[in-house]
This record gives C-alpha cells, sequence and structure tokens, in this order.
C-alpha cells in the first residue's frame, strides 16, 4: 500500500508541472557521448513521448559526431578537428549528410515508434528549417589568418512554421542538423547552436541539453565540487572570468545564455544517463541539473 501511496504522490507533485507546460513547447538538445549508450538513447527517448502524451510539444534536435567519425573511418578517411570543430571538406559533408539523418535521425524516429510517438524525421537542410553561411575560424597564433573549415557552417537563421505546424498535430519534429544556403551548399552545423537559435525562433517555454555531466560544477574554497542548481546570466559571467566554466561546456552553457536572451523562459543543462532526468528537471519541485534564466 505505502508503494502505490508513494507512486500517487509522485504523479500529484507532477500535476502543477503538467498543467503548466501543457501546449508549450520543449527543445531538447541530445548529443555526444550520451548518445552512445542505447539503453540511456531509449530512455530518453521514452521520456520525450511521455512528454507529448501529457500535452507538451517536444522538439529534438540531435547529434552524431562519435557516428560520423566512425562512418568516416570505415571509408578510410580520417577526421580532422581544428580548435574542437570538425573540419568538413567535401567529401566529408556527404559523409556527414548521410549519417546524420539516414542513419543517426532514422534510428531516434524507430525508437520514438517503438514507445507509441509519432515523430517527424527533419533535415535541417532538406527541409529549409537552418539557414547556414560558411563558418570563420581564426589560428590564434595569427589573428588575421582565416583556417579553411569546408563546409562547417553557424546558423543564420531558424525558420520554425513548419515545426509548429508539426507540434500542433501531436507528432514529434526530430531535426538532423544541418544548414543550408541560398546557393543550395549543404553545411555541418553545431548541433547545441542549432538548438539555440530554434528555439529562440520558437520562443519556446524550455529548452533543455541531455549531456554526460550533471550540469554546471561549482568549486568551493575547500576544492570540494558541488551542481550549481539554478543560475542567471549575469552569475555566469563571474563563472567564465574565473574558468569555472571552460571546455565542452563552455558551448553548452553560451547557446543557453544566448536562447534565454532571446526569449527561452528557461535553459537546463542535466546528464542524460540519470534515468528519467528529462522528467525529473521538468516535472519535480527540486529538479536535478542546472537551470539557467535571466
Amino acid at each position: 500500500m505505502k508503494e502505490a501511496i508513494s507512486k500517487a504522490s509522485v504523479l500529484i507533485e507532477a500535476m502543477p508541472y503538467i498543467q503548466e507546460f501543457r501546449d508549450k513547447i520543449v527543445v531538447i538538445k541530445f548529443g555526444g557521448s550520451a548518445m552512445l549508450d542505447e539503453g540511456t538513447m531509449r530512455n530518453v527517448l521514452r521520456d520525450i513521448v511521455l512528454m507529448e502524451l501529457v500535452g507538451m510539444q517536444p522538439v529534438l534536435i540531435h547529434g552524431g559526431g562519435s557516428a560520423i567519425s566512425e562512418e568516416m573511418k570505415k571509408k578510410g578517411k580520417q577526421p580532422v578537428f581544428a580548435h574542437g570543430l570538425r573540419v568538413t571538406d567535401g567529401e566529408t559533408i556527404k559523409i556527414v549528410q548521410k549519417t546524420l539523418f539516414e542513419v543517426v535521425n532514422k534510428k531516434l524516429v524507430k525508437i520514438i515508434a517503438e514507445f507509441g510517438g509519432i515523430a517527424e524525421p527533419l533535415s535541417g537542410e532538406k527541409d529549409k528549417i537552418i539557414e547556414a553561411k560558411k563558418k570563420k575560424v581564426f589560428d590564434p597564433g595569427n589573428p588575421e589568418k582565416e583556417i579553411d573549415m569546408g563546409f562547417a557552417g553557424d546558423v543564420e537563421k531558424a525558420h520554425v512554421t513548419r515545426l509548429k505546424n508539426i507540434c500542433s498535430d501531436g507528432k514529434i519534429p526530430v531535426i538532423a542538423p544541418l544548414g543550408y544556403n541560398k546557393k543550395d551548399e549543404t553545411f555541418n552545423v553545431n548541433a547545441d547552436h542549432a538548438a539555440a537559435e530554434i528555439a529562440a525562433a520558437l520562443k519556446a517555454e524550455k529548452m533543455v541539453f541531455l549531456t554526460n555531466v550533471r550540469g554546471i560544477i561549482g568549486k568551493r574554497e575547500d576544492k570540494e565540487d558541488y551542481l550549481i542548481p539554478s543560475i542567471t546570466v549575469k552569475e555566469i559571467e563571474k563563472l567564465k572570468q574565473k574558468k569555472v566554466i571552460t571546455g565542452g561546456m563552455l558551448p553548452k552553457v553560451e547557446s543557453c545564455v544566448h536562447a534565454v536572451k532571446s526569449g527561452v523562459h528557461k535553459t537546463h543543462i542535466i546528464d542524460a544517463k540519470i534515468q528519467h532526468s528529462l522528467l525529473l528537471e521538468i516535472f519535480t519541485d527540486k529538479g536535478i541539473g542546472t537551470e539557467i534564466l535571466v
């Protein structure tokens, strides 16, 4: 009996959040090493299906860097990176296109269907969602020297009318982060940045980054690390200056800051490996990751 009452209490705790977020758009970015574990992937997608079932409108943007590198190696092509970004030549962009949309996207859509959800497979390029431009990267040792990143791109604009219509139809948009320009060239776009621009254009209620860390980790004077549950844009700038936020967390945090400054109500960084982390962050009083707000 106690166990049954405990389960009912969980639903009661979730009730005000379900009411608050009904018909609201939540943009979710899923990628990196968190996607490599099949169990983690299935748990995340099951949670997304549940979110749609209780009336929310989830929009999923996925990465696929590991799958791209693996496919390149199969074709005898060594991945090349400059300042943490993939150098994307003509041959590589074809591999990126095929891997992201025909392999990774297709798999995500299939698993969502297994859980009873209806997903709409989308390419940011083919479906004209992510308008992009060639990414400019300069050599730190020689700021005037530009490094040719090939078809690596930056998001110029996100076109979201179709995404709104898909959500209204009770479907889950699943977007591969590929961009296009007016010359119909294809660009490999950073999924974090794509998610932020799409969330901003949708004026989403929330944007959630699923990662392989708990959130933003602070440091005390006794050198003991701790999770920062909630933080403002102003406080983030201080942590960046103190080098508390560095490395791979930096682009995620910057994308979150851009999103909230552009009208997204809240952004979250959570650990995808924690079972039901997405539901715990959105539907419980305490949450489990870091929320970023203005």
